[in-house]
């Protein structure tokens, strides 16, 4: 598990925590500081592959910014105080805000992050404790029209699709950007791979020449924004021609006669005229998609663009009429450990939605976007206290000014954060959180394919003062609150004696007392997280003991012996292999049975989406890209690219002598503005502006400029790179509320 280096140190096998792939990591630790960094070869997922986020995870750990002891605001500064006052003094002003406004008065925000997903089990819980239900995530932020396309077609807002990167032979790229920002194992290796293979071919959509569009065998240089219409023209291609795969579609797909007018007699060549791209090219890669081994991956690019939800959809459809669902080399259902937030259906009555926007739950959470409004909102049941766990809003949602100007009407703002954020500065009490390699914890990222994996990461660092586990600082305000049941001592003696004691005794609670099943992770995390140090570890072990069905079947597949014992041994499993493990193989012959439709078949028609649908068509679309004249250009304000790291990398050490936040323009963009490269310039938009340094480069789009996300900390009281969420308006957003953080209006001035 770990072994003396061949210097001082001693090397421990964990993960990146920096982007969801959590790659495996050999990291070298010496006087409690992280010395080396290098990629695992022993991890099954990541095979020794990092990129430089990773291999500089010692900038994320040990940086000056890094929280010790709770703090109280007094004043405008703030005070160190202990543990027992800060949880004594929160708990007591959530009572009394939810017991004078209602539940509906408290939101959490949080989930996890990149690396840290156990701490969602006791904040949620935390939440529905307090009678609400309003959780604020990212997965809202950035995936709400996949998400409910999703519970639509497939019968699931939690069931997903990925590609078959091995077995396929023709990737289609819709706005990803894999080179640069991964999102699945070993991006980089599967495109290059795909790429130089003769036999295969990599065809990217993008309105710039992406690191991926340069290795790809065909770049389609998309006008911004018009990524649904062309995939609108491409199954109404494939359609006329007669192209699709009509038994797949009768054994495996619903809907279809009802959606087929809406691209029978649909103008395709006007349509891919209005994506600016060549008719010719795209009808052969439509007949390549449809007769090949192919599948579809896109990204943020659309997602968090015009036509969001039905560019989902659309894809779905594509995918579905060419038989590339559910197959290999397609876009299959891959495993999991724990699905990816819950299932609520807008329909149901007993989904909640915002008070003052009226978004629906997605995935049983709420969009960012929409929080602001609902804390300035005069209603007397309006946000009044806020909890951000492992979060930072004021960098990583849209609108920073209205987030500010939110956030200081609150009557309680509660950050438990790892480093001094600008979010924890205008909080009413921060809170230490330990950091990925001084806690136990793991993600439920890895979307793979048969096997399912999964790695408990271990401590690797001793943490300095007074730090806790996310989730254990939500026990203590739990318990403080009142939301945990009596437990007898006999419960943590069991705890003590072994989990074959402690399972019996739990269950002979359970039985006994009624609100133990609700309070659960936290009696866990009372009873054997005080015997394991780590109310994360007592999680993990319970998660396990309650496997889901379909966890236990491909458990069992991969070699996992069924009956009552199969937690214990997964549990144990997976303390034996702090590299990772596979826990799990679905059966790749039977990969449609993921599908939780009543009819048990892909559902083509989403009746919400018709009028959408027919909307989108050449003459409203260009009628609806044409530029205002103050706002000529068109922002992509978020770029994954090796130089970011979310929110996550505060020292821009990490990012010395390169230009890691600049604004890339297109030559003759500049030229016409009088720009030179390295120039100062301002961009504006409806929301705001900023001042940032000008990249030419002809790898840029004409009329579409670029700037990385998570820039604009202040580390050790200066200001590095610019916050671009300065410039994204949180009510520049679907009817689902995801941010079109990829589509914003604006301007460019030379200083």
């Amino acid at each position: 598990q770990a072994r003396k280096g061949m210097i001082m140190g001693t090397v421990h096998r964990t993960g990146c925590v920096l982007c969801p792939q959590n790659c495996g990591l050999e990291v070298e630790v010496e006087n409690n500081r992280i010395v080396k960094v290098r990629g695992d070869k022993g991890n099954v997922r990541s095979r020794g592959y990092v990129c430089r986020k990773g291999l500089n995870i010692a900038n994320h750990q040990h940086n000056a910014d890094r929280l010790k002891y709770p703090l109280k605001r007094v004043g405008d500064r703030f005070e160190r105080i202990s543990w027992d006052q800060a949880i004594d003094e929160i708990a007591a002003k959530l009572k009394e805000i939810v017991g004078e406004y209602g539940p509906k008065s408290f939101a959490y925000m949080g989930g996890g992050g990149q690396g840290c997903h156990f701490e969602a089990a006791f904040g949620v819980r935390l939440m529905r404790g307090l009678g609400s239900r309003y959780h604020y995530s990212p997965l809202t932020q950035e995936f709400s029209g996949l998400f409910w396309v999703n519970g639509r077609i497939y019968g699931r807002q939690n069931v997903h699709t990925e590609i078959d990167a091995e077995e396929t032979d023709f990737l289609l790229v819709f706005g990803w950007n894999g080179m640069e920002s991964h999102q699945i194992p070993q991006a980089p290796r599967q495109l290059q791979k795909i790429a130089r293979d003769p036999n295969r071919q990599l065809v990217v959509v993008d309105p710039r020449r992406s690191e991926t569009a340069k290795v790809a065998d065909i770049h389609l240089p998309i006008r911004p924004g018009t990524d649904a219409l062309l995939m609108r023209a491409m199954i109404a291609v494939i359609l006329q021609e007669g192209w699709e795969n009509r038994e797949y579609m009768e054994r495996h797909t619903s809907g279809m006669e009802a959606i087929r007018d809406l691209f029978m007699s649909f103008d395709a060549p006007r349509a891919v005229k209005t994506c600016h791209l060549d008719f010719d090219q795209v009808r052969e890669i439509c007949r390549q998609f449809a007769t090949r081994r192919s599948c579809l991956r896109y990204d943020l690019g659309i997602m968090m663009n015009r036509h969001s939800a039905v560019s989902s959809y659309l894809a779905a459809t594509l995918l579905a009429i060419c038989g590339r669902i559910g197959v290999r080399g397609g876009n299959i259902f891959h495993g999991q450990m724990i699905p990816l937030g819950s299932h609520s259906d807008e329909r149901d009555p007993r989904t909640w939605r915002t008070v003052a926007t009226n978004f629906p739950a997605i995935v049983g959470c709420f969009p960012p976007a929409a929080m602001p409004e609902e804390i300035l909102s005069d209603r007397p049941d309006r946000l009044r206290a806020v909890i951000v766990s492992g979060a930072h809003p004021l960098r990583s949602y849209p609108d920073t000014t209205a987030y500010e100007e939110a956030f200081k009407r609150l009557d309680l703002l509660v950050t438990a954060e790892l480093a001094m954020t600008e979010t924890a500065v205008l909080s009413h009490y921060i809170l230490p959180a330990r950091s990925g390699y001084e806690s136990w914890d793991g993600t439920f990222f890895p979307l793979t394919f048969p096997g399912i994996y999964f790695q408990m990461r271990r401590p690797i660092i001793e943490p300095e003062g007074e730090p806790l586990e996310l989730g254990e600082i939500h026990l203590r305000l739990a318990d403080r609150l009142g939301l945990i049941p009596p437990i007898p001592e006999s419960l943590y003696r069991a705890a003590e004696e072994g989990h074959v004691a402690f399972g019996l005794a739990l269950m002979e609670y359970a039985g006994k007392e009624p609100a133990a099943m609700g309070a659960m992770p936290f009696i866990l995390g009372k009873t054997l997280g005080k015997a394991k140090g780590s109310v994360h570890l007592a999680a993990l072990w319970g998660m396990m003991q309650t496997a889901p069905k379909a966890l236990r079947k491909n458990a069992a597949r991969a070699g996992f012996k069924p009956g009552m014992m199969m937690g214990e041994e997964l549990f144990q499993k997976i303390m034996d292999h702090p590299e990772g493990l596979w826990i799990g193989r679905v059966d790749p012959e039977d990969n449609l049975n993921s599908l939780r439709t009543e009819d048990g078949k892909i559902n083509l028609e989403i009746p919400e989406l018709r009028a959408e649908l027919e909307g989108l068509d050449p003459e409203r679309e260009e009628a609806a890209l044409m530029p205002a004249p103050v706002f000529p250009f068109v922002l992509m304000a978020g770029r994954h690219f090796r130089m970011n790291a979310n929110t996550l990398m505060r020292n821009p050490v990490w990012n010395e002598g390169k230009r890691d936040c600049t604004l890339l323009i297109h030559g003759d963009d500049a030229a016409a503005l009088g720009i030179r490269d390295g120039q100062t310039v301002r961009v504006t938009t409806e929301a705001g502006s900023v001042e940032i340094e000008a990249e030419v480069t002809e790898t840029a789009h004409r009329g579409h400029v670029v700037i990385p996300h998570g820039f604009g900390m202040v580390y050790e009281g200066k200001v590095h790179g610019v916050n671009v969420n300065r410039l994204t308006k949180n009510t520049n957003r679907d009817w689902l509320g995801t941010p079109m953080h990829r589509y914003v209006p604006c301007r460019i001035e030379a200083i």
